[in-house]
């Protein structure tokens, strides 16, 4: 293949932890970080969440979809990682160098989740209890996709959907296996908490089948690199294809199962889907819209457009800055409302238990929310021009 080109200026390879880059339009570049941005805004949602004391899902429809709306995030973002690292690999035509690429991120972002991440969850320096959550995950499966870019994409594609789909074979295979090999069943499905000396890590994110996601979107990328007519055919027919087929086999699976008293609406059962792991159903759920919305979000125009893809250039830029001052902030609005901060609630967030009485409503959670998400995107739009205009070889990790 020619190496790509999108005019005037030079697609930008090295956007923080999903970077696409590469191509023969722009649109296609703007519509991943406008997809990307709109998920990272969804993201905040859930971590306002947190702090707010509200469940993660519930009896009302207010409730259950506050949290729902986010599972776009975590899939949105490890299969357009896969993207990117895809055209990442087209314009650095060395997959050596991808590789090495590939490991220094996924490290580095590991390393961010057990400190950094850490105290921004917090607000303590205590690291005998640590959080292995979506940032870790994409760390380790950078490193893993660093064996499997020697392959062919259409190979890895393979992988992933393998993956994906056959994930369940795994825990019988967990099950026959010796009891000290325990923590690696954990690390690569089990999840749980794993005791490292005086250290526990509770591992929310394991790699299958996440790394799968991750492989899938990086065959995917074969398809991002097309013709705009060819490839906006192959979104809408992957990406409702994907969701049709959910639809049909949740729906079967709810009614072929009779709710038990007091159970939730047959539409609440069925959008309710294993994320941890993430189950076939939840990826087919989440990533077929997702797919499904690419072409319409090459189309999209105005201010609005632009300020969620300026967000979606600079993610990990973005996810630094997100936690702290939706913690902060929280703690203010609880010192406002209550008289106190409440600090010590939130010394292991996100597992975080207040009682209902206390809990905020939606239309504060959803107030905070908007806050936040104002203040995040002036320095993101600031972060997003100086790494456009003026890149430090820093900028290449964040």
């Amino acid at each position: 293949m020619t190496a790509p080109s999108v005019g005037k200026r030079a697609p930008t390879y090295d956007k923080a932890v999903f970077t696409p880059g590469g191509g023969r339009t722009q649109s296609r570049i703007d519509s991943v970080d406008l997809i990307r941005g709109v998920v990272l805004i969804l993201m905040a949602i859930d971590h306002v969440r947190v702090y707010s004391g509200v469940p993660a899902g519930g009896p009302t429809p207010g409730i259950f979809f506050t949290r729902w709306v986010t599972h776009f995030c975590a899939p949105a973002f490890a299969f357009l990682a896969g993207t990117g690292a895809y055209l990442l690999g087209r314009k650095l035509g060395d997959t050596r160098a991808l590789a090495r690429f590939l490991i220094t991120r996924g490290l580095l972002l590991v390393a961010l989740e057990l400190t950094v991440l850490h105290v921004a969850w917090t607000f303590t320096f205590d690291f005998t209890h640590l959080l292995a959550g979506v940032i870790w995950m994409l760390g380790w499966c950078m490193v893993l996709m660093a064996v499997l870019v020697q392959l062919p994409p259409s190979v890895v594609g393979v992988i992933g959907l393998l993956l994906i789909f056959g994930q369940n074979l795994i825990t019988p295979l967990a099950q026959a296996s010796p009891a000290w090999t325990q923590w690696l069943w954990q690390f690569l499905y089990l999840g749980g908490e794993v005791k490292i000396g005086p250290v526990s890590i509770s591992i929310l994110y394991v790699l299958v089948p996440w790394i799968g996601v991750m492989a899938a979107g990086y065959g995917f990328g074969a398809i991002v690199v097309r013709e705009p007519e060819d490839r906006h055919r192959l979104y809408l027919r992957i990406g409702i294809g994907v969701t049709a087929l959910y639809v049909l086999i949740a729906g079967i699976f709810v009614a072929t199962h009779p709710a038990p008293n007091g159970a939730p609406p047959a539409l609440l059962r069925a959008l309710n889907q294993n994320k941890y792991p993430a189950s076939q159903l939840f990826l087919m759920m989440t990533l077929g819209p997702t797919i499904a919305l690419l072409p319409l979000a090459e189309r999209a125009r105005g201010w609005l457009a632009g300020a969620v893809t300026t967000v979606g250039r600079v993610p990990m830029f973005y996810y630094l800055l997100h936690i702290p001052l939706i913690h902060a902030t929280a703690l203010l609005v609880w010192l406002l409302r209550d008289g106190k901060a409440n600090t010590g609630r939130f010394d292991f967030a996100p597992f975080v238990s207040i009682p209902p009485a206390e809990r905020w409503s939606l239309a504060l959670l959803y107030l905070v929310f908007a806050i936040v998400i104002a203040l995040l995107y002036v320095p993101c739009r600031w972060y997003a021009a100086r790494k456009s205009e003026r890149p430090a070889p820093w900028m290449r990790y964040i």
